[in-house]
């Protein structure tokens, strides 16, 4: 073999420089670093230029070396309470979608809902050099010492879901409060009197606003709270299981629950009771999936924004990481009430006058939940 084309395979080989770049596209390394980092002074003509020897050489930027050079390794992180709850994997996307967009990757930490999980993976994330991170909180309050450790390394922290003002005043949430009112209240047009909740873990902020949403429903429909027809679950369906043989056992005719996983275990406990949806209670579910419609009654929802309540999320962080020192943001992201099959307005209107009085009153959502 000749010693030009041994040359020729050494260069290949090799992995081109930000040197190999410039020669290539005649300019300095200042234009190439200039267009690596996308910044906005590089006219069109070189910008093209520059991109063109980028894809000829198929070169890499130095990320390590960028990261020395300004301080960030133009990654995030997230921590979600269970990757298996299928809420949160659209979460994840949207928040990944948004961080991509800007350059910046995406590492995922899982936490079980457990706070000594949730501390480890925020101790990893900082052990990484994340330029931020996303959190959806545990339970519980971190210790001083991690609180302290965290003020340190002055990175940015956003909430998602869920609030928790010693940490950030930054979060993006879903307006649970209005969700669960809105759930509430389309039972009782229903006709639904004695209404149920399975709720969340009382010490994170969003069941706390589901519960409160629940209760003024209530209040504001003229209903009777009973704490006996209160109780808590933890977003999972065994939780659901047994919080439903709980619940019904008092016989409500109405029951709204705090997330889609408990759903599952409400209706199994109402299985193995010998109970029906609609006939025996009315079910009102937070949150939506195309899946539903294989359920039977098909299930009146509170649908969520997932993906934009990650990418919102995201976004904001990115924005705090590149220097935005504005006023703490809070944006809470409206949810949208779908009616289905599962509080049983056409049963109700066919048992007598006073529900076909709850039914006029409602004639828009009767139409929608009989299609």
């Amino acid at each position: 073999m000749s010693s030009v084309k041994k040359d020729e395979r050494r260069k290949r080989a090799k992995s081109a420089s930000i040197y190999d770049v410039a020669r290539e596209s005649r300019v300095s390394v200042f234009t190439v670093s200039a267009v690596v980092n996308k910044k906005s002074h590089v006219g069109k003509t070189l910008r093209n230029r520059v991109e063109a020897a980028i894809r000829k050489l198929n070169y890499r930027p130095n990320l390590i070396a960028r990261s020395l050079a300004n301080r960030r390794t133009h990654t995030i992180g997230m921590i979600v309470p269970d990757i298996a709850n299928p809420f949160f994997p659209m979460v994840v996307r949207g928040a990944e979608d948004a961080a991509q967009k800007h350059g910046y990757n995406l590492l995922l930490c899982n936490s079980d809902d457990s706070l000594a999980k949730e501390v480890r993976s925020v101790e990893l994330l900082l052990s990484k050099r994340v330029d931020g991170i996303l959190l959806t909180k545990a339970a519980e309050d971190f210790r001083p010492s991690l609180r302290q450790m965290i003020k340190e390394v002055n990175i940015p922290f956003v909430l998602v879901m869920r609030t928790y003002p010693k940490l950030t005043k930054d979060a993006v949430i879903t307006d649970d409060y209005q969700g669960a009112r809105d759930a509430v209240s389309h039972l009782a047009r229903s006709g639904r009197r004695r209404i149920g909740l399975i709720g969340g873990p009382f010490k994170v902020s969003n069941a706390v606003a589901r519960f409160e949403g629940f209760r003024d429903a209530l209040k504001a429909e003229g209903l009777v709270y009973d704490p006996k027809l209160v109780i808590e679950g933890d977003y999972r369906i065994d939780s659901g299981f047994r919080a439903g043989h709980a619940l019904l056992s008092h016989r409500p005719d109405g029951v709204y629950v705090a997330n889609h996983l408990m759903t599952i275990g409400l209706l199994k406990a109402a299985e193995e009771m010998g109970l029906r949806c609609p006939e025996d209670f009315g079910l009102v579910s937070f949150d939506d999936y195309p899946w539903l419609g294989v359920f039977r009654p098909r299930l009146t929802t509170v649908e969520l924004p997932k993906h934009q309540l990650g990418s919102e999320a995201a976004e904001l962080l990115i924005r705090r990481i590149e220097g935005d020192r504005s006023k703490a943001v809070l944006k809470k992201l409206p949810p949208e009430l779908r009616i289905r099959e599962s509080c049983g307005f056409a049963l109700r209107a066919s048992q007598g006058p006073f529900q076909a009085v709850e039914l006029s009153k409602s004639a828009t959502s009767a139409a929608r939940e009989k299609s």
